[in-house]
C-alpha cells in the first residue's frame, strides 16, 4: 500500500506541476516569488537528489505547485503570495510536512533552509521491486533505449546492441544506419570517443555492452549539438552512479560460439567527491559466412564466378574507465576521467572462387586464405568544470579531451590453385600487408546559459575540434626475388581536420506554446595528403546550420512538436583514402575517393507525444532533403570490382515513424516501433543514371512477461522490408531473439540467458546490378549464438525510475551537454 501511494502521490503531483504554472500565470499583476531549500539525509546530511517539495493551499489544502531537487539537494520554485504548508518526499525516506510558510506580497521570497529526511527502511525492499526503468523511454526530442532491460543484449557488444534499437541498424560491414541512412555521428556520453576507435564499425565491435547504460536516439539535434550527422545523433551511456558510499556491480558470462567475458563498475562518494570506474574484458570468437553469384556479360556471352567465404572474427579485448568529481562548493565542481582500451584481435578468412566460362563449364578453383592479427590501443584523457549561478538556469561548463588511438593490423595471405583446366596455369603468389593506422585529436568547448526572465533564456558556446589521422598501408607479394612491394597498393596516408564552431539559442514559453531558435556556424579547414604521389588535396569551408523548435502542450501528457535543422556529413578519413583498405579479398576491393564533397541535409519534423498512467506514444512524420548524398558505385576494372564512395545529386526521404510502450499487466510489459519511409535519388556518376525510388519499412516489436515476481522471459523480434538502391537492392530481413533472467541471493544477484536468432536467418541479401555485370550475394555476420551470464550487485539499489521520469520531462539536452 505505502509503495501504491507513493506511485499515486507522484502521478497526482506531475499532472499538477504541469498545470500549476499555466494557473499562476493566469493571475495578473503578480510577480513570482521564489521558493527556495535543501534536502537532506538526516544522518550523513548528504544532498537528496530528485526528492519531490508539493505546496498546498493552507485554506483548503488544494495542491499549488512543486519542485525537484538538483544533484545538489537544492530547489527554487516560483510561487505567488498567500500561506501554504509543504510536503517533502524521497523514496525510501519518511515524508517531512513543513508548515507555516508565508508568502508576502512585498518579501522578495522564502527560505526553507535545510531539511532533513530520515530513512524508511520498512519501504526500502518494496521501493526496489517496484521501481524499475522502463525499458524505452520517449521524450518529443529523443528516445532512450535503456540496454540493460533487454535480456538480448546479455554478453554482447556495441554493435550487437546498437542493431536491436529501434530505427537503428547495422549492415554487413558494421556500418551504422539511423532511418535508413548511414550519415548518423556516434558519441559516448555525449562527446566523440576513444571507445569508439579510429573505425566506428572496428570499434563498437570491440565496445563490450556490459559496461553501456543506455541508448539516447535524436533524430532532429538543436544548434547546441555538433552538426555532424545528417539523420542525427546516437549517444552511448556509459555506467556510472552518485549514490553515497561504496557501490558497483560485477557480470560474468560464457557463449557459444566461442564468448567469455567479465566486467564490473564501482562509485564511491564520500562528501565532496565521487570517484567512479569499471573494467571489461572479453574474448570472443564470431564465425560468419558470404557468398556471391556473379555474372559477367560480354560479346562472347556470359562469365560466373561462384565465390563462398568463411570468416572469423575476434580476440581480446579490455576496458579501462577511472575518473572522479570533486564538489568543490555548492554551485561548481570539477571532474576528470582516463579510459584505456587495448586489444588483440583475429580477423580469419577462407575465400574460395570458382569460376566458369560461357558454356558454363568449370575453368578454375582458387582457394585465398588470409590470418590477419590487430592490435588495437586507445588512450583518453578528459577534464571538465561547471559552475552554477546564484540566478536559478544560469550555468557555465568547459570541457577538454584529448585522444590518442592506434591500430595495427598485419596479415598473411596463401593462395592456392585447387583446379584449372589449364595445366600451366601460374601457382598465385603469397601476399602480406601491414596496416598502420594513428589518430591523435583535441576537443575544446564550453557553454554558457543565461536566463533573462520569465520563460526567456539565452544559450552561448564554442567547440573546438582538432584531428590528425595517418594510414601508412604496406602490401608486399612474394616471388622468386623475395617480397616486393605492391606499389598499386601500398599507401601512406594523411587527414588533418579541425574543426571550430560557435552557437546562440534563445528560447522562451507562451502559454501553452514553446520555442527554441538556434544558429551554429562551423568553420573546417581539412587537408589530405598522399605521400605516395606526394599529392595534396585541401578543403576549407564556413557553414551556417539553423534549427527550430517549436511545441505546442495541448494538455497534460499530450504534446505536440515542430522542428526543423540542417545538418552536414564529411567524408570520413577511409572515404577520403583511393587506396583499398584490405587485401583479403583482391577480387573485390573497397577503396575511398578523395574527391568526395561533405553531404548537407534539411531536416524537417513534427511528433507526437501521448502519455498515460501505463502507457508512451510518440510517432512522427519527418522529411529530409540531402545535396551530394554519398552511394557506393562498383566498377569493375582488370577484372577487379571496385566499390568507391560517389557523391550523387540529390535525396529525397519522407518517412513515418512510431513507438508505442505499454505495461499491459504489472507482469507483461511490451514496446514496439515502426519506421515507414521512402527515398527517391536523383542523380549518377561515370555516366551512368543512377536513380532510385524505394518504400520500405523497419519494424522491431519487444514483449517481456514476469513469473512469479522473479523470472523474466522476452521475446524480441525485427523485420526489414526490400529497399531499392542506386544500384540493385537490398531483401528483407527478419531476426527473432529469446532470453531468461532470475534474481538470485536476495535480489543481489541476476541471471540472464539468451538465444540470439533463434531461426538463424539474420543473413543480409542484396544484389548489384549494372550494364556489363550483376551480382547476387549474401552476408551473414554472425551465426545463431546463445549467452549465458551473471552479475552480482553490492549496495546497488535498482530504484531509478524517479529519475528517469525526471529525464523524460527534460529538455533538449545529453546527461553530459557538449
Amino acid at each position: 500500500m505505502k509503495i501504491f501511494f507513493t506511485c499515486c502521490l507522484a502521478f497526482w503531483l506531475g499532472t499538477a506541476l504541469a498545470q500549476g504554472p499555466g494557473r499562476q500565470r493566469g493571475q495578473q499583476g503578480f510577480t513570482p516569488k521564489k521558493l527556495v531549500g535543501k534536502v537532506v539525509d538526516n544522518d550523513s546530511g548528504q544532498p537528496l537528489e530528485y526528492a519531490s517539495i508539493s505546496l498546498f493551499a493552507q485554506r483548503d489544502s488544494s495542491l499549488v505547485t512543486g519542485g525537484i531537487t538538483n544533484a545538489k539537494g537544492r530547489f527554487s520554485i516560483d510561487i505567488r503570495p498567500g500561506r501554504f504548508y509543504a510536503l517533502v518526499q524521497f523514496i525510501s525516506y519518511r515524508q517531512k510536512v513543513i508548515r507555516g510558510i508565508a508568502i508576502r506580497p512585498g518579501a522578495e521570497g522564502y527560505d526553507m533552509g535545510e531539511i532533513r529526511l530520515a530513512a524508511d527502511v520498512e519501504t526500502l525492499n518494496e521501493v526496489v521491486v517496484t521501481a524499475e526503468k522502463d525499458q524505452m523511454e520517449m521524450t518529443l526530442d529523443k528516445r532512450v533505449f535503456n540496454v540493460g532491460k533487454d535480456l538480448s543484449n546479455s554478453g554482447r557488444t556495441a554493435e550487437d546492441i546498437l542493431d536491436n534499437v529501434p530505427s537503428v541498424s547495422v549492415d554487413q560491414d558494421g556500418n551504422v544506419s539511423l532511418r535508413g541512412s548511414e550519415n548518423v555521428r556516434i558519441l559516448v556520453d555525449g562527446k566523440p570517443s576513444g571507445l569508439i576507435g579510429i573505425s566506428s564499425s572496428d570499434g563498437l565491435r570491440q565496445l563490450q555492452g556490459d559496461i553501456i547504460e543506455s541508448i539516447e536516439v535524436v533524430t532532429n539535434p538543436s544548434a547546441r549539438y555538433d552538426a555532424e550527422g545528417n539523420a542525427g545523433i546516437i549517444n552511448i551511456i556509459l555506467k556510472k552512479d552518485r549514490e553515497s558510499g561504496l557501490n558497483g556491480s560485477f557480470t560474468l558470462d560464457t557463449g557459444y560460439p566461442n564468448n567469455q567475458g567479465a566486467s564490473g563498475n564501482f562509485n564511491f562518494r564520500q562528501k565532496q567527491v565521487n570517484f567512479f570506474g569499471n573494467y571489461g574484458f572479453r574474448y570472443r570468437e564470431s564465425p560468419g559466412n558470404a557468398s556471391s553469384f556473379q555474372r559477367f556479360f560480354s560479346d562472347e556471352g556470359t562469365a560466373i564466378t561462384d565465390q563462398d567465404t568463411d570468416f572469423t572474427r575476434g580476440g581480446f579485448s579490455n576496458n579501462f574507465r577511472v575518473g572522479a568529481e570533486w564538489l568543490i562548493d555548492e554551485s561548481s565542481s570539477l571532474s576528470g576521467a582516463f579510459l584505456y582500451r587495448v586489444s588483440d584481435g583475429i580477423n580469419d578468412r577462407d575465400t574460395r572462387y570458382r569460376d566458369f566460362d560461357v558454356t558454363n563449364a568449370l575453368v578454375s578453383e582458387t582457394l585465398r586464405v588470409e590470418e590477419e592479427d590487430e592490435e588495437d590501443t586507445n588512450l583518453e584523457y578528459s577534464l571538465g568544470y561547471s559552475k552554477n549561478f546564484k540566478k536559478k538556469g544560469q550555468k557555465l561548463t568547459a570541457d577538454i579531451q584529448y585522444r590518442d588511438n592506434s591500430e595495427i593490423e598485419k596479415a598473411d595471405i596463401v593462395e592456392t590453385l585447387v583446379f584449372s583446366i589449364d595445366n600451366d596455369a601460374d601457382l598465385p603468389p603469397s601476399q602480406r600487408s601491414d596496416n598502420r593506422e594513428g589518430e591523435t585529436s583535441w576537443l575544446v568547448q564550453a557553454d554558457y546559459v543565461h536566463p533573462l526572465g520569465g520563460f526567456k533564456s539565452f544559450e552561448v558556446g564554442y567547440r573546438a575540434n582538432l584531428r590528425n589521422l595517418s594510414n601508412d598501408y604496406l602490401v608486399e607479394t612474394l616471388t622468386g626475388e623475395g617480397w616486393i612491394n605492391e606499389t598499386a597498393l601500398s599507401n601512406n596516408f594523411r587527414y588533418d581536420e579541425d574543426v571550430h564552431a560557435a552557437y546562440a539559442i534563445y528560447s522562451d514559453k507562451f502559454e501553452k506554446i514553446s520555442y527554441q531558435l538556434g544558429l551554429r556556424v562551423e568553420a573546417t579547414d581539412i587537408n589530405i595528403e598522399l605521400l605516395q604521389t606526394d599529392e595534396s588535396f585541401p578543403k576549407s569551408y564556413t557553414n551556417l546550420f539553423p534549427s527550430a523548435f517549436f511545441t505546442y502542450t495541448i494538455r497534460e501528457g499530450n504534446s505536440l512538436q515542430a522542428s526543423y535543422s540542417r545538418r552536414i556529413r564529411r567524408p570520413r578519413s577511409r572515404s577520403l583514402n583511393p587506396f583499398p583498405f584490405t587485401i583479403g579479398d583482391n577480387r573485390n576491393l573497397r577503396t575511398g575517393n578523395p574527391d568526395l564533397d561533405p553531404t548537407f541535409t534539411d531536416s524537417y519534423e513534427m511528433g507526437y507525444l501521448r502519455t498515460w498512467k501505463k502507457a508512451t506514444l510518440f510517432s512522427s512524420i519527418y522529411y529530409r532533403r540531402t545535396e551530394g548524398v554519398v552511394q557506393r558505385i562498383t566498377t569493375r576494372m582488370d577484372s577487379v570490382n571496385i566499390s568507391m564512395p560517389v557523391n550523387l545529386s540529390i535525396e529525397n526521404a519522407y518517412g513515418f515513424e512510431f513507438n508505442y510502450s505499454h505495461e499491459l499487466t504489472s507482469w507483461w510489459r511490451v514496446n514496439g516501433n515502426a519506421n515507414l519511409y521512402r527515398a527517391v535519388i536523383d542523380g549518377g556518376a561515370s555516366d551512368q543514371e543512377l536513380d532510385s525510388d524505394t518504400y520500405t519499412l523497419n519494424t522491431r516489436l519487444n514483449s517481456r512477461i514476469t513469473l512469479w515476481n522473479k523470472l523474466e522471459s522476452q521475446v524480441n523480434f525485427r523485420y526489414r522490408a526490400p529497399e531499392v538502391r542506386p544500384q540493385g537492392d537490398r531483401r528483407s530481413f527478419y531476426m527473432l531473439d529469446l532470453g531468461w533472467s532470475m534474481n538470485a541471493f536476495d535480489k543481489k544477484g541476476t541471471f540472464v540467458f539468451n538465444i540470439r536468432d533463434v531461426f538463424n536467418t539474420g543473413i543480409y541479401r542484396y544484389t548489384t546490378v549494372d550494364e556489363d555485370f550483376d551480382f547476387d550475394s549474401e552476408f551473414q555476420r554472425r551465426v545463431r549464438s546463445y549467452t549465458l551470464s551473471f552479475t552480482y550487485r553490492i549496495n546497488q539499489k535498482p530504484a531509478r525510475r524517479d529519475r528517469e521520469r525526471r529525464n523524460r520531462e527534460g529538455g533538449d539536452n545529453f546527461e553530459d551537454d557538449f
